[in-house]
């Protein structure tokens, strides 16, 4: 069934792909404007800037807007500079405080400043507030509008309160309970007023609530927000007065965001955070061009290695054949630590004061790894050259994965130690320091076995 529905959508928006070759806008209009957002939003993917545009033209306003804040930031500026001023200022208006920061952390500045000159006073202010925070503070990704209640209010009184504000709120769902100076004492729910007489008082319903700095980092908050699975929580400055409230949404959205640079910085690629298909070839060329150079840059020590070692290699040239075996071992062994690793850090699993416990796990488990395959690569080495050559292979196979798993566990907990992203020390730092090390072991334990080398 599934299947079916997805062969069956796939011809629709080749159909809506076809029609914008034709210029057919009236058939466009009708065919995308019976989509789910979700599949508009694939459709904008596969486009370049100006038929994109095109299509956004022809939604419907409500279905527009829908569609906008679904998409990434990226893409939403991609858009927005593909539109005209009119319809980039009213787009922009509808979005609430903390969509728009996450829209103008990706715009051009000059862009940016017009926008904001297009907003009234308190939209302005309260957009301007959330900028004023670090980027990566949670402040930047909270939003402002929120309903909050006094312990003295009657359930009749806090209805509503709710009711006059329903349609300006990011929620109704969390409603955070604050004193005189806007100090948070707890939070209830709609559930619990809905279910209470309304003489009660919120005093007698509030319930602790968790509460988050203002300025602490924005993905460690979304983490311990994903685990508690609360519905949302509060944000207060250093005083503990409440200045926003923090949805789970916006931290899935945080963490999808996250997750997305981790696994690119792990492959070598800075993250494009646009569709593929509609990222322009110049940027994809700069997104991988910085870390191809890093990483050949590094290579060369593995090429200085060889040279070292060149009078080896000419007197028992099998040595060359296992040099690719030996060092894709090692980055492999080296790679699955940092990965294994890193999820961990961001799943809060492990902090950098667990450096000598991991430290202690991974040269174990690199032992054994080494121990497995060391023990084949001596057999059928061994069985096809001489006892020497399996030997060599051997030792090799064992110190390598042990040397690998020990320095791609500790390495991401050293970036994490020094503050920098875990993923950018892992995949690719490692495979080029295990290449040159690697080939360093293996032509000394070639020496040690086989002494006239």
């Amino acid at each position: 069934m599934a299947r079916t529905q997805q062969t069956t959508l796939t011809k629709r928006l080749n159909r809506i792909e076809d029609d914008l070759a034709e210029d057919e806008l009236a058939e466009i209009s009708r065919r995308v404007n019976a989509l789910e957002v979700s599949e508009i939003i694939r459709l904008l993917a596969r486009l370049n800037r100006r038929r994109r545009a095109i299509v956004y033209r022809l939604l419907e306003k409500q279905v527009a807007l829908k569609v906008f804040e679904a998409m990434r930031p990226a893409a939403q500026s991609d858009l927005l500079q593909a539109l005209q001023d009119q319809e980039t200022a009213e787009i922009f208006v509808d979005l609430d405080p903390e969509d728009r920061v996450w829209l103008l952390d990706e715009l051009p500045a000059t862009v940016a400043s017009k926008l904001m000159q297009g907003l009234d006073l308190d939209e302005r202010d309260q957009t301007a507030a959330l900028m004023g925070y670090p980027s990566d503070a949670v402040g930047r990704r909270m939003s402002p509008r929120f309903i909050r209640l006094h312990p003295w209010f009657t359930v009749n009184e806090a209805m509503q309160r709710v009711r006059e504000h329903i349609n300006d709120a990011e929620t109704i769902y969390y409603l955070p309970v604050v004193d005189e100076g806007r100090r948070v004492l707890g939070e209830v729910g709609l559930r619990t007023l809905m279910n209470s007489d309304p003489s009660s008082t919120i005093e007698q319903l509030v319930r602790p609530t968790h509460t988050e700095e203002v300025t602490e980092s924005a993905e460690e908050v979304a983490r311990r927000a994903s685990k508690r699975g609360t519905f949302a929580l509060s944000i207060v400055d250093d005083e503990h007065r409440l200045v926003g409230i923090f949805t789970l949404d916006e931290a899935a959205r945080i963490l999808e965001y996250e997750e997305s640079q981790d696994v690119s910085r792990q492959g070598g690629v800075e993250p494009i955070r646009r569709p593929y298909l509609s990222t322009p070839i110049i940027r994809l060329v700069r997104s991988r061009i910085t870390w191809l150079l890093v990483l050949a840059v590094g290579a060369t020590l593995t090429v200085q290695v060889l040279e070292v070692f060149e009078d080896a290699l000419a007197q028992v040239t099998v040595l060359a054949l296992f040099v690719p075996l030996l060092i894709g071992t090692g980055g492999n062994t080296g790679n699955q630590a940092a990965t294994t690793v890193t999820r961990a850090i961001a799943l809060d699993n492990l902090q950098p004061r667990d450096m000598i416990r991991v430290l202690a796990r991974e040269v174990r488990t690199g032992f054994l790894l080494g121990l497995i395959l060391g023990t084949l690569g001596f057999v059928i080495a061994g069985f096809f050259y001489e006892p020497e050559i399996g030997l060599i292979i051997g030792l090799t196979l064992l110190s390598v994965c042990t040397m690998a798993a020990s320095v791609g566990g500790i390495m991401p907990l050293v970036a994490k130690a020094i503050k920098v992203d875990p993923a950018v020390f892992s995949n690719p730092f490692i495979t080029t320091f295990v290449d040159a090390s690697g080939l360093i072991i293996y032509f000394l334990i070639a020496q040690a076995v086989i002494p006239e080398l």
